[in-house]
């Protein structure tokens, strides 16, 4: 009997316990819910910016930003990229609006040679604005056909004008039969100037008696006529020459070496003032330089490498040359 109620009371105290247990899980899971909510753990989900820079990543950035840079100059500078290319490589050119010029079956007095005018070029975009349209009007009121072609430098290197007349005589094409070196900063002022075909050889418009900063005997810059048949003799122009001038010096031996003879104007009164200036002569101090021996040289004449875009000034057929 005494075993009995002594297992009885231990029971009785064992359910009181589990209902105490009970009571307290349950009091501390009320708690739990209201105040906090249980998270469910996922697989980290690595990114590539997550965590700590590193090298990788470094490097990562550089060839993505170094591929965006080469496709921006890419589009830079051939523009839509989605155009016809031609067998040898070239952007077939887009005709401008152009001002239509006359022809010997309209007026015989325009006479049948035609000139291209060459003007190398750099970053003197404002003078081009002032030249082009000028030098336009200028033939016309002469009665000279002509088309201009602007060749442009746009490497980082030292301006080399040689070599830009030299892609400008080679893609002048086969309608033009004679070429002016012009630069961009002399405007013929005097109506009296001959710009027309230099059969009995080449012609220095821009004499030193006329040229308002160059008065050497040698002097063959600024403005020259040549047939295309005396340019090619003389194997172009030499493109060793980085910077401004030099190149006309070597170019007046290549002329003497030819042996063709170079011509001037003769009865204009004007001096100095036969042409417009449009250039500051202090933003390059090396014009004013010369060097005494040179040493001539044959190789890398008329083999220069270059890309054709199309520019309409004043409704007018333009070639920028880069």
């Amino acid at each position: 009997m005494r075993s009995y109620c002594q297992n009885l009371g231990n029971s009785i105290t064992g359910f009181f316990c589990e209902i105490l247990k009970l009571l307290s899980f349950a009091t501390s899971k009320m708690m739990y819910s209201s105040r906090r909510k249980p998270v469910l753990y996922f697989k980290e989900d690595r990114r590539f910016w997550s965590g700590k820079c590193t090298v990788y990543k470094l490097f990562g950035l550089c060839v993505v930003l170094v591929l965006v840079s080469l496709l921006w100059l890419q589009l830079s500078c051939t523009g839509d990229m989605s155009r016809v290319v031609v067998d040898d490589g070239r952007i077939p050119h887009q005709p401008c609006p152009l001002e239509r010029q006359a022809s010997v079956a309209d007026d015989p007095s325009w006479g049948p040679h035609k000139l291209a005018l060459l003007i190398p070029f750099r970053e003197r975009f404002e003078e081009l604005l002032v030249f082009v349209p000028f030098m336009h009007t200028f033939l016309n009121n002469k009665k000279i056909l002509h088309k201009i072609f602007v060749i442009n430098q746009m490497d980082h290197y030292r301006f080399n004008r040689a070599s830009l007349i030299n892609v400008g005589y080679t893609e002048s094409g086969n309608d033009t039969d004679y070429i002016a070196m012009h630069d961009v900063d002399l405007l013929p002022l005097n109506e009296a100037l001959d710009y027309g075909f230099p059969e009995e050889g080449p012609f220095h418009v821009a004499s030193p008696e006329l040229h308002p900063l160059y008065h050497y005997k040698t002097y063959v810059g600024g403005i020259l006529l040549l047939t295309k048949q005396h340019y090619h003799m003389c194997n172009g122009m030499s493109n060793r020459f980085w910077g401004w001038g030099r190149e006309d010096d070597e170019f007046y031996r290549r002329l003497r070496t030819a042996g063709l003879q170079l011509f001037r104007p003769s009865g204009i009164k004007t001096g100095y003032k036969t042409f417009g200036h449009i250039h500051d002569p202090a933003w390059r101090k090396r014009d004013q330089k010369r060097v005494a021996a040179q040493k001539q040289v044959e190789m890398h004449s008329l083999g220069t490498s270059y890309r054709v875009v199309l520019l309409c000034v004043a409704f007018s057929d333009k070639r920028i040359l880069n």
